[in-house]
């Protein structure tokens, strides 16, 4: 009964979102439409994601379309030519709308991103590294999290990653073979959700490795079956978090 008690309140959730009654109109990553043309959008969210760790996502993607604007630092979106320039061009490059917030710690993540990027990829991009695996989950995450793990900080531990996929996917034409292996991006919106409906206890608040990956696995055992794969519903809980638990209605 609790499973179809939470399976009811998810429902209604994602439709309060349909519907608009979440707010949210505009995610972090819109800001992009219209800006990044789709042949340049998958480096463009692959190389922004990677710093999208503690910090303001509005801010972040607004400061990465500011940047891409710039004609003459939009090569930092290249992995190509992000992993090959002098560290000192592309920290001044990341700073200018800034991109990077730690002018030593991110030009180095992103650099190293984009190594991952080439040194993994027939076309040195990430289409070109999302056609090598067949566009199958299961492949990416092994090259990202474990025998190219080094190269990938931020992209390879489980919040961004799985965020990632789901935006490629929700941006871009990506239709990801494995689906079911993206799992709920456990950011601290999603933990404060998870709580409120009672999924887990108020102890994974602390926001620990362990705590991500514990309310994570709660949401792939609490969907099984329902025809919901659990990052169908990362935005409505992020949403509804964000705008302080409005009361669940239905429509």
């Amino acid at each position: 009964m609790a499973q179809v008690e939470l399976i009811n309140d998810v429902k209604l959730l994602m439709n309060m979102h349909a519907n608009g009654l979440l707010g949210g109109e505009v995610m972090p990553e819109d800001i992009l439409l219209g800006i990044v043309p789709e042949h340049e959008f998958m480096n463009v969210i692959t190389l922004g994601m990677a710093l999208n760790y503690q910090r303001n996502s509005y801010a972040l993607w607004e400061a990465v379309a500011r940047t891409y604007q710039e004609e003459q630092l939009r090569w930092v979106f290249d992995p190509r030519e992000a992993w090959g320039r002098d560290i000192e061009d592309l920290r001044g490059a990341l700073l200018a709308h800034r991109i990077a917030l730690q002018p030593n710690r991110h030009p180095q993540i992103w650099q190293s991103v984009a190594s991952g990027i080439v040194n993994s990829s027939p076309g040195a991009n990430v289409q070109g590294l999302l056609q090598s695996v067949d566009y199958d989950i299961a492949p990416l995450k092994t090259i990202v999290q474990q025998s190219r793990k080094k190269e990938f900080p931020y992209l390879s531990g489980p919040k961004i990653f799985n965020y990632w996929l789901y935006v490629l996917e929700s941006y871009t034409a990506v239709q990801w073979k494995s689906r079911e292996l993206i799992t709920i991006a456990p950011d601290t919106h999603i933990l404060q959700a998870t709580v409120r409906l009672g999924l887990c206890p108020a102890s994974i608040l602390e926001g620990s490795a362990e705590n991500r990956e514990q309310a994570a696995l709660a949401w792939e055992q609490a969907l099984e079956g329902s025809g919901l794969a659990p990052i169908d519903v990362h935005t409505p809980l992020w949403l509804w978090s964000r705008a302080g638990f409005p009361e669940r209605i239905s429509i």
